[in-house]
């Protein structure tokens, strides 16, 4: 196995952002080569943990490229910068991640035209806002790149954070993200901005979500909203929607739980139905 971990390089002065304390890192989980086996070509996955962009939850990394690995996925997991780090922060790591797997495909044994982000709760918006923002300037321009170097091939949302302006809002989520200034329409026109179901166009990936519909903590209407938008312009996408589940069930079991709370095995189906669907794409 190729186990490694990458320090990812962004300009955020280019950005207009304050970069003081962004130490953003990848970690590859990937098969090595071997000449019995012979050249492969493998589908990437980088994932981006939740903690609503406070922290990069444990419960929603290693463990998970673990098991994507295991299905001869090349797996990678991003530690994006939190807290104070306001947007594009941490798009603008999560699309230099893209570029970096993209550029370094031969290393890694990956196919270039099939490179997913997957993303957990927060880490779902930060999935979803690359998957949207790929082709825009506010990506593009800073990093200095064309927008296919950093164009997400597919999206993998679980329980993510969408709606930034609803009555089902995140609303800590977003105050880590934007800080807490509503004081003028310059504010406002930002929280608008990273509202992602308003986001959807016709160059957004293929899409795969999964949600529980009691989920107490982000409401299932992220996902529903965001399910409308994709339709909407038809993208392809397939959609889970389980009955019952706490909030942050990363792979539902105990490997990944802190009680009995986060262990609901028939959930535990998304990692199968996610995996089938990255190698249908």
């Amino acid at each position: 196995m190729i186990f490694e971990t990458i320090n990812i390089k962004v300009d955020y002065e280019k950005a207009g952002l304050n970069g003081d304390g962004c130490t953003p890192t990848l970690t590859s989980y990937c098969t090595s080569k071997s000449e019995e086996i012979g050249e492969k070509r493998f589908p990437a996955v980088i994932i981006c943990p939740g903690g609503g962009y406070d922290y990069n939850s444990d419960r929603e990394n290693e463990p998970v490229a673990l098991r994507f690995a295991g299905h001869g996925i090349a797996s990678f997991v991003l530690r994006y910068s939190c807290v104070n780090k306001k947007f594009p922060t941490a798009a603008l790591e999560l699309a230099s991640a893209v570029k970096y797997v993209r550029d370094n495909a031969d290393k890694y044994q990956v196919d270039k035209d099939k490179i997913f982000v997957l993303g957990f709760s927060a880490g779902g918006h930060l999935a979803a806002s690359v998957a949207n923002f790929y082709d825009k300037d506010i990506l593009t321009q800073p990093l200095g790149v064309k927008s296919e170097d950093i164009k997400p091939n597919g999206c993998i949302l679980c329980y993510p954070v969408i709606t930034s302006d609803s009555e089902f809002t995140h609303e800590t989520s977003i105050l880590n993200l934007l800080g807490d200034d509503k004081s003028n329409d310059e504010a406002l026109k930002i929280r608008e901005l990273v509202s992602l179901e308003n986001r959807v166009s016709k160059s957004t990936p293929p899409t795969f979500l999964w949600h529980t519909a009691d989920d107490s903590a982000v409401p299932v209407e992220n996902s529903l909203r965001y399910m409308t938008a994709l339709s909407k312009y038809k993208i392809s996408f397939e959609a889970h929607i389980f009955e019952w589940g706490n909030h942050g069930l990363s792979l539902c079991n105990y490997q990944t739980s802190t009680g009995e709370h986060h262990i609901v095995p028939v959930n535990e189906k998304w990692v199968e139905l996610a995996i089938d669907w990255i190698n249908r794409q």
